[in-house]
């Protein structure tokens, strides 16, 4: 037994290596795959806490704080060592333009809370409460960390509770896309015959049109009057409808390879139903073949969600995501004069780059000769 596979334990005894064991041992030499993978976790628990980690409700205006600078916390005021607080914001007219400005007023500090009451929500859809990490009083003024739209909205805010759309697209879309790509791949190959030469015509003509277009026209068909999580269930139908045809073709020919396999070979010549011979022993040598090409294919459905909320044909108020977000940075002039605008982008790059490289980390550690 070579010590690529083994290694011993206290005792001296040799204790021989899984292959998931392998498997993790290589991934965590990919840093970073490694260093993408908690940005991911750290993503999607934000998403889950959005509410109490959001101050404000996506749909709170505070109309006279309309594209206010984002702001820091601060702890020495005039020299003085203090509490974590920030500075209130005051409004004044341009001169030139006699616009109201918001401008920040450093004789005004105001403590920043921690644990604090404020806007009830509820979390997970099911319970209510009113506790958030942090927040000021609201008799005194607000606080927006990144910043605030044309309406006053809370910019932080919105961007935690639209990554809860944002990052679910991709998840849900994959799990729809993938069922239908593993089953109908998996028939088409297992059994052949009219059976495969029938789905792949389908995915032939599905695979023929354009991905831009056919996912706008498509899109076109959610009606407009739908309520906002029907419209969420939409743009996750569409995206699942013309993602499933180019993984059911790369299942077929997995299935074709590994139905030759001497031990299902085996499995058949003693009776095991197709069945079992489907579930026992041939998605187990595609299992990891599944999970790589899984978390690659992510990143196109937070794209494609992003593209269709950007040209206002995806979510709509008052649901929000990062797509819908981006919406209001589209404008030069008001990109020029607010760049914090740009901040879901950000957010929406760095989710991509993190599938990205952590899927490309997994495919290393899937391969057997990687050391």
């Amino acid at each position: 037994m070579t010590t690529a596979n083994a290694n011993q334990n206290f005792d001296g005894v040799v204790v021989a290596r899984t292959p998931l064991q392998m498997a993790l041992r290589r991934f965590r030499r990919n840093k970073v795959g490694v260093i993408s993978f908690w940005v991911l976790v750290v993503m999607y628990l934000s998403a889950i806490f959005a509410p109490f980690l959001a101050p404000y409700s996506i749909t709170t205006q505070h109309e006279e704080y309309p594209y206010v600078k984002p702001s820091g916390i601060h702890v020495v005021h005039k020299g003085q060592l203090r509490s974590p607080f920030i500075y209130g914001s005051k409004t004044e007219r341009d001169p030139v333009t006699f616009k109201k400005l918001s401008v920040v007023d450093r004789e005004n500090p105001i403590p920043l809370n921690f644990l604090t009451r404020g806007e009830e929500y509820r979390f997970l859809g099911i319970f209510k409460s009113d506790l958030h990490l942090f927040g000021v009083d609201p008799e005194r003024g607000y606080y927006f960390p990144l910043g605030t739209d044309k309406f006053g909205r809370d910019l932080l805010s919105r961007m935690l509770v639209g990554g809860q759309v944002s990052l679910t697209v991709g998840v849900v879309g994959i799990l729809i896309s993938f069922t239908i790509g593993i089953v109908l791949g998996g028939i088409s190959g297992y059994f052949g015959g009219w059976i495969d030469g029938f789905i792949q015509r389908v995915i032939e003509v599905l695979l023929s049109f354009p991905r831009l277009p056919i996912l706008l026209a498509l899109s076109t068909i959610i009606p407009a009057k739908w309520p906002s999580t029907w419209v969420y269930l939409g743009i996750v139908a569409v995206l699942a409808f013309i993602g499933w045809a180019a993984l059911a073709r790369v299942v077929r020919g997995q299935v074709i390879s590994a139905r030759n396999i001497d031990y299902v070979q085996a499995a058949r010549g003693l009776g095991a139903s197709d069945l079992r011979v489907i579930l026992r022993h041939i998605m187990p040598n595609l299992s990891s073949f599944l999970i790589v090409t899984a978390t690659l294919a992510l990143p196109g459905y937070i794209l494609g969600e992003s593209a269709l909320s950007f040209l206002g044909l995806g979510i709509k108020e008052p649901m929000t995501s990062w797509g819908l977000l981006l919406k209001d940075a589209q404008n030069f002039e008001t990109l020029n004069l607010y760049p914090w605008l740009l901040l879901p982008g950000l957010m929406i790059v760095i989710s991509v780059l993190a599938f990205n490289f952590m899927g490309d980390a997994l495919r290393d550690a899937a391969d057997t000769q990687s050391r």
